[in-house]
C-alpha cells in the first residue's frame, strides 16, 4: 500500500469492482480496500441474484424486450418521481451495454426463471447467485493487476478544497496512509450503524433486522459530507423489505425475505391490516413493506393465508406457523383470536371472485373494505391456516453523495470534485429517492461503477 496509485476505489462490493476493473483496463494502476475480513467481502452484492437492465430483445437468457422507455416508466412509478431524470435515463441507456460488459468479465447469467417473481423479461439473473457473480469480478480484478486488501478499514479522509489526497487506516495492526491520484467511493451505505439509523427512526430501529453485511457502517459516507461533500436523499429513505422476524440481527440474505404477501394479508400486534396487500406486480412493491412495517406498533406484522397458496410462492428459510382454526394461530401468534378472526372474516366477506393470475393486475379484489385489496384477492378459508411473522429488513439507506453523469462528486458549492467519484449505494439516492425495483441496485452499481473507474482513470492521466 506505500506505493502511489492512480486510483484507490474504497469498498469491496460490485460497484467498486466494476470500478476497479474499469480503471484498470483503462490503463490505471487501482488499489481496492474493503473493510471486511476476505470471507465476508463483497457487502450486499454477497446477497443479490440478479441485475434490471434495458434490452431491445428477447435473448438466451431474456424472455422478451424490456425499452429504455419501460424501464424508466417503472423506475418513474416506483420512486413516485423522486429520480434525478437526467442521471436515472443515462443509468438506462448505459444498462444496455453492461449485460455484455459484466459477461466480459467473468459473469455468467442463468436461463430466465419463472413461477411468481414475474422478472423473466425485465431481469437478468447471475448463475451461482450474487456470491459467484462477486467472485468473478474479483478473479477478473487480480487477474488485471488491481491491487486489493482485505480488513483495511479507512479512519479518515484528507480532502482539501474538494481534492482528495490521502486515506488513513488501520491494516494488521498498523497504521497506513494511502495516497492516490484520485478517489472512487463505493463502501454502501449506513444500514448497519443503528446507532446512526435512531437518529432518523428513533427507538424503532432497535427493531430493525439488516438483512446484508454488518460491515455497512456509513463510515467513508460521513467522512465525505464532513468534508464538504453534497448530499443527497432522504435519509428515513431505504430498500426495507418484510423478512422473518426469526432471522438474523445482520447477514440474514435473501433466505430470509417473505414474497407470500400478495398470496394473503398482512395484519399488525392488533390483527389489523394496514396496507392493500394486492396494490401491483410484487417486484415493483416488495421493498415499500419493510418501511410499511417499521411503522407499525413494536415493528412487528404478519402474513396470514391458507393451505391453498403454500405452493404459490418462493419459500424461506424458516418454516410457516399453522393451526387448524384462526383463533388458534392467533394464539401461537400472540394475537387477539377474536380480533384476528373478525379481520379475517371481513376479508373473506370483502372478497369479489375473478379470474387469478399473479402475473398481471387481475381482477380479483375485495369491495367496502378499508384498506382494500386491489388485486389477487381470494378468500382465506381452508385450513391449516398459517403465517409468517416478520419485521422491517433494511438492505440499503438512500442517503448519499450527489454526483454528475460522470459520476464526480458535486461539493456543497455545487462545484464537481477535483478529483472524487462514487458509484454505488453510497450514491443511490440520485436514482432512488423512494421506492425500488428488483435488481435496481445492481444497476446502479453496475453502470455507475464502470463510469466511476473509466472517469477516475481519465482523471489520473490529466
Amino acid at each position: 500500500m506505500s506505493r502511489h496509485h492512480d486510483v484507490l476505489v474504497i469498498g469491496g462490493g460490485n460497484a467498486a469492482l466494476c470500478a476497479a476493473i474499469s480503471a484498470r483496463r483503462a490503463g490505471a494502476s487501482v488499489l481496492v480496500l474493503e473493510s471486511a475480513p476476505k470471507f465476508y467481502r463483497g457487502g450486499n452484492t454477497r446477497h443479490t441474484r440478479n441485475m434490471r437492465c434495458a434490452h431491445d430483445a428477447a435473448t438466451d437468457i431474456l424472455t422478451g424486450p424490456y425499452t429504455e422507455e419501460e424501464f424508466w416508466e417503472d423506475l418513474l412509478r416506483v420512486t413516485g418521481g423522486q429520480t434525478d431524470e437526467e442521471l436515472a435515463r443515462h443509468m438506462i441507456r448505459e444498462s444496455k451495454d453492461i449485460l455484455n460488459w459484466i459477461v466480459e468479465q467473468g459473469v455468467r447469467w442463468q436461463p430466465s426463471l419463472g413461477g411468481t417473481l414475474s422478472l423473466g423479461r425485465t431481469n437478468s439473473f447471475f448463475l451461482g447467485g450474487g456470491r459467484a457473480m462477486l467472485n468473478a469480478l474479483y478473479r477478473t480484478a487480480e487477474a488485471l493487476g488491481v491491487d486489493i486488501f482485505y480488513d483495511a478499514e479507512v479512519k479518515e479522509l484528507e480532502i482539501e478544497d474538494g481534492m482528495f489526497l490521502s486515506a488513513a487506516l488501520q491494516h494488521n495492526g498498523a497504521d497506513v496512509s494511502v495516497r492516490a491520484s484520485t478517489l472512487v467511493a463505493a463502501a454502501g451505505g449506513f444500514e448497519a450503524n443503528i446507532e446512526w439509523l435512531k437518529q432518523y427512526w428513533g427507538e424503532a430501529a432497535d427493531n430493525f433486522l439488516i438483512r446484508g453485511t454488518p460491515y455497512n457502517r456509513g463510515s467513508i459516507l460521513k467522512m465525505l459530507l464532513a468534508k464538504g461533500v453534497q448530499e443527497i436523499g432522504d435519509p428515513t429513505q431505504c430498500h426495507a423489505v418484510a423478512i422473518d422476524a426469526r432471522a438474523p440481527k445482520f447477514d440474514g440474505g435473501i433466505i430470509t425475505r417473505h414474497d407470500s404477501v400478495v398470496f394473503g394479508i398482512v395484519v399488525n400486534k392488533h390483527a389489523a391490516r394496514f396496507y392493500d396487500e394486492g396494490e401491483d406486480i410484487w417486484p415493483k412493491r416488495y421493498a415499500i413493506w419493510g418501511r410499511l412495517v417499521a411503522a407499525q406498533p413494536d415493528q412487528i406484522a404478519y402474513i396470514i393465508f391458507d393451505s391453498t397458496v403454500v405452493t404459490s410462492f418462493m419459500p424461506t428459510l424458516f418454516p410457516p406457523i399453522g393451526a387448524p382454526t384462526i383463533a388458534e394461530l392467533a394464539g401461537l401468534l400472540e394475537l387477539d383470536p377474536a380480533a384476528l378472526e373478525k379481520t379475517v372474516a371481513d376479508f373473506n366477506a370483502a372478497v369479489r371472485p375473478g379470474t387469478f393470475d399473479h402475473t398481471i393486475l387481475d381482477d380479483c379484489k375485495t369491495e367496502g373494505l378499508t384498506p382494500p385489496k386491489t388485486h389477487w384477492a381470494r378468500r382465506i378459508d381452508t385450513p391449516p391456516y398459517l403465517a409468517y411473522p416478520v419485521r422491517p429488513g433494511i438492505t440499503f439507506t438512500y442517503l448519499g453523495t450527489r454526483v454528475n453523469k460522470q459520476t464526480r462528486i458535486l461539493m456543497n458549492d455545487g462545484k464537481p470534485s477535483a478529483n472524487m467519484f462514487a458509484a454505488g449505494e453510497i450514491m443511490a439516492g440520485n436514482v432512488l429517492g423512494k421506492g425500488y425495483a428488483a435488481g435496481i441496485g445492481m444497476t446502479i452499481g453496475s453502470v455507475f461503477g464502470r463510469i466511476a473507474g473509466r472517469e477516475a482513470a481519465k482523471n489520473a492521466r490529466n
